[in-house]
């Protein structure tokens, strides 16, 4: 008897053993399961949150940056537009030496009547960028049509910069002289 009570007893205590490791089984089971829930759950808040408030802080950036919110229509036809600037006369840097100048006649190349309507009005903030930054350019910077793409580049970054909502497309020279 007592060989079939002590087998009795190893059975129970093998039987509670299996029992113990199947609940423990599916407690990680379940931690794992509420641990993905949160992760995607997170996951999902955090692209929302990104993607959805781009709005409003594009209308709060337009608010920092011109002082008004943007008045671009998405339904507003697209066409060729241009605005001529005035000729703009600067001097270059030249270390010291002899002055020279630089006379340029630009075009600005928009794809909207508001835009263009908008540019008007910023025109003030469009020839200080440029006239500052063509200010410190030396008759090297010039050279070559490595030299004029340069330039043009970096005045298309200065009037987006001072128009900003307002995109212009291009920058055209019309006229570009150098006295010296």
């Amino acid at each position: 008897m007592s060989e079939e009570n002590g087998s009795e007893e190893a059975e129970g205590d093998l039987a509670a053993g299996l029992e113990q490791k199947k609940t423990s089984g599916k407690k990680i089971i379940i931690i794992v399961g509420a641990a993905l829930l949160v992760l995607l759950l997170g996951g999902g808040t955090a692209y929302f949150l990104m993607s959805g408030g781009d709005e409003a802080h594009e209308q709060a950036t337009d608010l920092d940056g011109g002082g008004q919110a943007s008045e671009v229509n998405p339904e507003e036809p697209t066409e060729l537009l241009f605005l001529e600037l005035d000729p703009l006369l600067v001097n270059l840097d030249t270390a010291g030496g002899k002055p020279k100048y630089l006379k340029l006649t630009i075009s600005l190349e928009v794809d909207r009547q508001t835009s263009l309507d908008d540019l008007n009005k910023k025109m003030p903030r469009i020839i200080d960028q440029f006239q500052t930054y063509l200010r410190q350019l030396r008759i090297e910077d010039l050279n070559g049509s490595a030299g004029m793409f340069r330039l043009k580049e970096e005045l298309l970054v200065k009037v987006n910069e001072a128009v900003y909502p307002t995109r212009v497309n291009d920058v055209l020279f019309k006229e570009m002289l150098v006295n010296g």
